[in-house]
């Protein structure tokens, strides 16, 4: 054993030299979104608050699937149970077309705390389900919410609008509006309108959406829900209340879920019960596959590529192969986006299962190994010499061995 430690330890010695390099491009990306407003259109500001939004509901949906191990098709429903709580508290009274819209005309700011907390209760009147099943019985019953969600956003019309929906009402904060209006803003003599001021306040609440979530897999309940997801029959024995952590972290990925969806009505501008159907649950589950399943800056990656796609194609229309716009020949920008993504979902799967987030480290080790692949002799040595002493790899999510 101490042959092998020894020799294997070559293969390690340079990892605390790299141990800088991460902050700094965390670093180095964040000044870059601080700035990109100064230098880009409002297309590509709406886009990345759309990002921003969807990158807080992915990394909710990770915590439950990729960490813990639970499938769930319902996160369209939490989503809708934060974006109808927003819009209700902080809309008003009346409207267009629907003569007895209600609301509360609550402050924003409000609204958007009681949208989160009303899809953190809906997670948690449905927890003891969650608790008590797992895999594909958990998928089935979730998805009931998804259906009892369309039910109630087109029959409860004074509060959703009904089948045409709601309007949205603007975000403000402590008496500053983020839309056009007063006040006027401007920095570096740029002006500073709603596309500007909604990008930071996406890149602000999902900034602190990845840092929770990345301090909640470094404490004692995220590993032990890395454990539950490995095996819930290890995780009792280790002393882990099995059904509780289950019913916990699906109260926290229904918040994620209620505050995500009052940036999604945000960014839309309007909420329509067909915005919250079942292929917004795929989505989302696409994005977190596509990303890393319990990696949180996949989920982030996932989310920028599942949600910038469609908007992205629906601009460049016509200038891309078998893409077409409104009216015209070709694939809709949105189909086509729904072919691509799917058909990198594959990919990913057969060539990289471990998502987006896996790619550098598989650089990393092409990097430490530029004969293609081939194991050196001291790292042959070292391997042949732990494997009596080191398990084998742990097993594969969700399984209970």
């Amino acid at each position: 054993m101490a042959a092998g430690a020894t020799s294997a330890r070559p293969r390690t010695a340079s990892r605390p030299g790299r141990s800088w390099l991460r902050p700094v491009l965390l670093i180095a990306l964040l000044v870059v979104l601080l700035v990109l407003p100064l230098y880009v259109e409002e297309f590509w500001l709406r886009t990345g608050f759309a990002v921003f939004g969807a990158a807080v509901g992915a990394i909710g949906l990770n915590l439950l699937v990729g960490t813990s191990g639970q499938l769930s098709l319902a996160h369209s429903f939490f989503l809708a149970v934060g974006a109808v709580t927003y819009t209700f508290v902080s809309g008003q009274s009346g409207g267009l077309g629907v003569a007895d819209l209600k609301g509360l005309g609550w402050p924003p700011i409000v609204g958007l705390v009681l949208g989160v907390l009303a899809a953190g209760l809906a997670g948690l009147l449905f927890s003891p389900v969650a608790a008590r099943l797992r895999g594909i019985y958990l998928g089935v019953a979730s998805l009931g919410l998804v259906f009892i969600g369309q039910h109630v956003l087109n029959s409860w019309t004074s509060v959703t609008g009904g089948f045409n929906g709601r309007r949205v009402p603007e975000f403000s904060l402590f008496g500053f509006t983020f839309a056009n209006r007063n006040p006027q803003l401007f920095v570096l003599g740029i002006p500073f309108r709603e596309a500007e001021r909604l990008w930071y306040l996406g890149l602000v609440i999902a900034l602190a959406a990845y840092l929770f979530a990345r301090s909640l897999l470094r404490s004692r309940p995220g590993r032990a829900l890395q454990t539950l997801r490995d095996s819930e029959v290890a995780a009792s024995v280790m002393g882990v209340n099995v059904q509780r952590y289950k019913g916990r972290v699906f109260l926290v990925s229904s918040m994620y879920a209620g505050l995500s969806g009052v940036l999604y009505a945000l960014s839309i501008g309007s909420i329509a019960p067909e915005s919250f159907g079942l292929e917004l649950s795929i989505q989302y589950l696409a994005m977190i596959v596509l990303g890393g399943l319990g990696s949180v800056g996949g989920a982030a990656l996932g989310a920028l590529f599942i949600s910038a796609m469609p908007l992205v194609f629906q601009r460049y229309a016509d200038v891309l192969p078998f893409v077409g716009g409104a009216g015209e020949g070709g694939l809709a920008a949105g189909e086509a986006a729904r072919f691509l993504y799917g058909l990198a979902i594959v990919l990913v799967i057969l060539f990289e299962p471990a998502g987006l987030a896996g790619l550098p480290a598989r650089f990393r080790r092409r990097g430490r190994d530029p004969g293609g692949g081939a194991i050196t002799e001291p790292a042959a040595a070292a391997t042949s010499s732990s494997t009596t002493d080191v398990p084998s790899d742990r097993p594969a999510q969700g399984s209970s061995t």
